[in-house]
């Protein structure tokens, strides 16, 4: 098992395979129903309209009920971290919307003519860890006979309405806080051709598993009207889809975004994802730079230009990244404090 190096099987690492987010627009735009609408299903709370982490369903009683999947090809080579961390990644989806998970089902595809399926039973070893430190079961699944390896969990939550945080409630004036580092595109594509340091390695995994269970305290202040999770699309992609819900844009200041130590050296040797380049196709027209500051302004239509240094660090695409919090500047002591979180920006 040791010898089987899965990311060769990965056309794409992890969050680093998703579509694009122009590519999933038309998607979605051709197969809305004519009879699907949000507003056709009052107790639908959110749908897929807002591109938010989850669906979010009323089951009355001042309760509501959240569902999400998530599922992607191998990350890193050993098949233990890998169901870790696709676990990890897609129980988020209910922590960032402020919710607490119930149980989860795996969803596995798996070429058994190359890969033992004892392999695929470490990967789901490891999911079932992650299952457990979120105090929750990985209560059953669905596998397939596929030409590629893919893991993920379907994931059910629960909340109280009024606990419900969207990706775009955001505020003219909130801060934007982050809670993890950016980097794991980079670290995961040096994985893949075999230029990832040890270290790195340890660091990108440690952060890759580590739960972002702050969602459900987070969603306790009422000074914290936003919150997603930054995966596939980047920290750009993600920060978009918060202004998109009203006519609002966004400052990031890049001098303050938090990167994982070191991560620039896997720019200079072109350890890119293909997804990096996707991502900022998708919504370059929509981001704008100044030199003079070193500072980026999201949801703007004249865009279009991003340095590389800067486009490969903040269109990165994260597996499992960290939260990222639109709150009232008022609760921002409070939020360094207690949630380790770093303040790279502003809503305007």
């Amino acid at each position: 098992m040791e010898s089987i190096r899965l990311t060769q099987f990965s056309p794409g690492a992890g969050c680093g395979c998703k579509i694009s987010p122009a590519e999933l627009h038309h998607i979605l735009e051709e197969s809305r129903p004519g009879n699907g609408k949000v507003e056709e299903y009052p107790d639908l709370l959110v749908g897929y309209d807002s591109s938010d982490d989850a669906a979010v369903y009323d089951i009355g009683g001042g309760k509501a009920v959240i569902s999400t999947t998530d599922f992607f090809t191998p990350i890193v080579n050993d098949p233990f971290d890998f169901g870790r961390i696709a676990a990890t990644n897609a129980i988020s989806d209910v922590y960032a919307m402020g919710g607490s998970p119930l149980m989860a089902i795996s969803i596995l595809g798996w070429p058994l003519d190359v890969l033992p399926a004892a392999v695929a039973g470490k990967v789901v070893e490891g999911a079932r860890l992650i299952c457990s430190k979120a105090g929750i079961p990985l209560a059953g699944g669905h596998s397939i006979n596929s030409t590629e390896p893919i893991f993920g969990l379907a994931v059910t939550g629960i909340i109280e309405k009024e606990l419900i945080r969207k990706n775009n409630s955001v505020r003219q004036g909130d801060g934007l806080y982050l809670t993890k580092p950016l980097g794991i595109g980079l670290i995961s594509t040096g994985i893949k051709k075999g230029l990832a340091s040890r270290e790195h390695i340890r660091t990108a995994i440690s952060l890759m598993t580590r739960l972002n269970a702050e969602g459900p305290r987070l969603a306790l202040l009422k000074d914290v009207h936003a919150i997603t999770d930054v995966t596939g699309f980047g920290l750009l992609g993600h920060c978009l889809e918060m202004v998109d819900g009203g006519s609002f844009i966004a400052r990031i200041d890049v001098n303050r975004v938090p990167f994982i130590p070191g991560i620039e050296t896997y720019i200079t040797q072109d350890c890119i994802p293909g997804g990096t380049h996707r991502n900022f196709a998708s919504y370059k027209n929509r981001i704008s730079f100044s030199p003079e500051d070193n500072t980026i302004t999201v949801g703007l239509s004249n865009g279009g230009h991003l340095p590389h240094r800067i486009r490969c660090l903040l269109c990165d695409p994260q597996t499992s990244g960290g939260l990222l919090i639109a709150a009232d500047p008022a609760a921002g002591e409070q939020l360094e404090k207690d949630f380790g979180v770093v303040c790279i920006g502003e809503i305007r």
